[in-house]
């Protein structure tokens, strides 16, 4: 049995270390056999420096460094397409995903499982706003799209190899792990923890922004119903109106008074454009990804990397595509 542990990296410096200790010991405990791939985005920290003398240590911490800022998605499958593990663990750095889990989720995987998920107990620490967003977020996700992304989830998951080959085998630019492999299917199952604070430093993207984009990710890349819902929504405005002017009509007919005047016209035309802003905003997030997936760019191209010497080359070209 052999394990890969995927960490994706940014601007990691004050991590790399005490993740390294953490993990290690754990990894050690199960199997001997393991390798830690850490995918790092350029960084003008010292995070690459700490990764390589590392390696020069223990030659299963390996590091695969991308030639610009590919984020932590692309990062991820990065190390996905990389890992030769017969079981595949995607965690951070900053240890807000204990290491410790990891024993846990492999005996699962041992009895039959194929993915097995770090699940929140609770979402504490974090603002009212930001819990707010993500339930709504999640009951909405699994309402209209064709894919069960279980609630209070994140990338930490254990994956077997067949998982993997499946999710890296998919053509999507977009990276949403959890999409991807809520897509993918097989026997799923949770590991239930309570999440700590960061071990050093703060979070590289913005919580209340990058937790929207992850749920337009999901509403759009999995499901078309955002586009029927504009339409049931032009349809029951259209309606609306209809009624509205034969409901005038009779009054008018009838000499009743009825109110009309600017502030009126006013509301209407601003609620009808708002309307129609945001239908033209869905028809864009559409388009948009429709056009990054006809161009199909690499997800990520590879700067260099340290610790797969021995890999055969045709694993290596697969990095270009």
């Amino acid at each position: 049995m052999k394990l890969s542990i995927v960490v994706p990296v940014y601007k990691e410096e004050g991590n790399i270390q005490a993740f390294i200790n953490a993990t290690i010991p754990v990894l050690s405990s199960i199997t001997p056999d393991f390798e830690i791939l850490f995918i790092l985005d350029p960084s003008p920290d010292a995070t690459e420096e700490l990764i390589r003398k590392a390696n020069q240590h223990d030659q299963r911490i390996k590091l695969i460094l991308l030639s610009r800022r590919f984020g932590q998605p692309m990062a991820t499958l990065a190390g996905l397409h990389y890992s030769t593990g017969d079981a595949i663990i995607v965690i951070d750095v900053d240890l807000q995903d204990p290491p410790e889990l990891i024993a846990e989720m492999v005996k699962k995987w041992e009895a039959g499982y194929d993915v097995v998920y770090a699940q929140r107990k609770n979402r504490s620490g974090e603002t009212i706003i930001k819990k707010t967003v993500a339930h709504l977020g999640y009951k909405l996700i699994n309402k209209i799209t064709d894919v069960n992304i279980p609630p209070n989830t994140g990338d930490f998951r254990l994956m077997s190899r067949r998982v993997v080959n499946q999710v890296i085998s998919l053509k999507e630019s977009h990276g949403f792990l959890r999409g991807m492999v809520a897509f993918v299917g097989f026997k799923q199952t949770s590991v239930l923890f309570d999440r700590p604070a960061r071990f050093s430093g703060s979070g590289n993207y913005n919580r209340f922004l990058g937790s929207i984009r992850i749920g337009v990710n999901g509403l759009v890349c999995y499901s078309s119903r955002l586009l029927a819902l504009s339409s049931m929504f032009g349809f029951m405005i259209a309606g609306l109106s209809f009624i509205s002017g034969i409901i005038y009509f009779i009054m008018k007919l009838l000499g009743a008074p009825f109110p009309i005047g600017n502030p009126t016209v006013v509301i209407l035309v601003l609620f009808l454009g708002g309307v129609q802003l945001i239908s033209i905003g869905l028809v864009g997030e559409y388009i948009g990804r429709i056009y990054d997936e006809v161009k199909g760019r690499p997800r990520f191209i590879i700067d260099s990397e340290l610790g797969f010497e021995q890999r055969e080359q045709k694993v290596r070209t697969i990095k270009y595509k």
